[in-house]
């Protein structure tokens, strides 16, 4: 059997203790063998829980020979900078999204992973998921007839004070913790070649972020996207597809629960069907695309499915600075 991808955690954040290292220790082909904090003491405790080896820096678990792969959890502002330290140190890379804050930030990254033969991927968890499968079949099947529109949101709650998605200095706001999810949703469905028509975001001055945002997307073809974020709402994770035959939605998407049965909702006409999906820890379904996208670069090949994801990770990086340019402002 071919030896487990050795992964190094860069960052201890919550996201990676509550569902990625369990789903982790679940992974066949894949292991933790060292952490770094920015508190060594924090690595220490997070090595004694999961596995591992805690390293004395972000440099020092960079250096390791037996890391082969970072899984990058930092707050989102040091994402591209870490990023590029760990493919320079010849590392393949799973970040937590978003990659990048800016499209140049983006397009450099992907432009030194391809150089060195390195996997980066943006760890967007819900595209891995059975669900999102189902959704590809029926699509594939033309039970939708030609795709027309795309309606998606994310929108949480408001947070605690204190919660760093209320730190400017961190990466905080919505655009950047929820928004990034109905954009990917949109350029899944419609293509990468998506423009921005018009956008609003609502900006807390007091803290510097923005709270909730929306989108109109194009696509050449006429076909629209309708976009919504926020962290001062009700909770929806949804997105719905609609064609020239058809329309189907998905609830919880982007945040399914592991034993949790999503329900695709496909109607056509009057008939209305539900296709409950399997449950499944789409963390798993992530992590073991990533060891094996891997184990391929390793043997000079390329895993399905990877280059798609690459180029919707550069044009949603590339939206994020139309959506900034072309919003309407508006003070909380």
């Amino acid at each position: 059997m071919p030896a487990p991808l050795r992964l190094g955690l860069l960052g201890c954040g919550d996201i990676a203790a509550r569902r990625t290292l369990p789903a982790l220790a679940r992974t066949p082909g894949a292991a933790l063998a060292a952490v770094a904090a920015r508190d060594p003491a924090r690595a220490a405790a997070f090595a004694a829980r999961f596995g591992g080896e805690p390293a004395a820096s972000y440099e020092e678990l960079l250096g390791r020979p037996d890391v082969d792969a970072v899984y990058l959890c930092l707050p989102t502002m040091l994402h591209a900078h870490w990023a590029g330290r760990a493919l320079e140190a010849g590392k393949h890379i799973l970040v937590e999204k978003p990659l990048a804050t800016n499209g140049a930030d983006a397009r450099r990254l992907f432009a030194l992973a391809g150089r060195r033969n390195l996997v980066l991927l943006e760890n967007f968890m819900f595209l891995h998921h059975a669900a999102q499968r189902t959704v590809a079949g029926l699509l594939g099947s033309g039970v939708l007839g030609t795709v027309r529109a795309v309606s998606a949101a994310f929108t949480i709650p408001p947070r605690p004070d204190g919660d760093t998605r209320y730190d400017p200095a961190l990466g905080g706001g919505a655009l950047l913790d929820n928004g990034v999810y109905p954009l990917r949703a949109a350029l899944r469905f419609l293509g990468t070649d998506l423009t921005v028509a018009g956008a609003v975001l609502r900006h807390d001055e007091r803290r510097g972020v923005d709270l909730s945002g929306a989108a109109l997307l194009a696509a050449p073809g006429g076909a629209t996207a309708q976009v919504r974020w926020g962290m001062e709402h009700h909770y929806r994770s949804w997105y719905e597809i609609q064609g020239s035959a058809g329309a189907l939605s998905v609830e919880h998407v982007y945040t399914a629960a592991p034993d949790r049965s999503p329900v695709v909702r496909v109607r056509t006409g009057s008939e209305v069907r539900e296709l409950r999906v399997p449950a499944e820890d789409h963390f798993e379904a992530v992590l073991a695309f990533f060891a094996a996208a891997v184990a391929a670069a390793s043997r000079g090949a390329e895993r399905p499915g990877l280059r798609l994801l690459d180029a919707e990770s550069r044009r949603q990086a590339g939206l994020l600075d139309e959506v900034r340019r072309a919003a309407l402002r508006v003070s909380a």
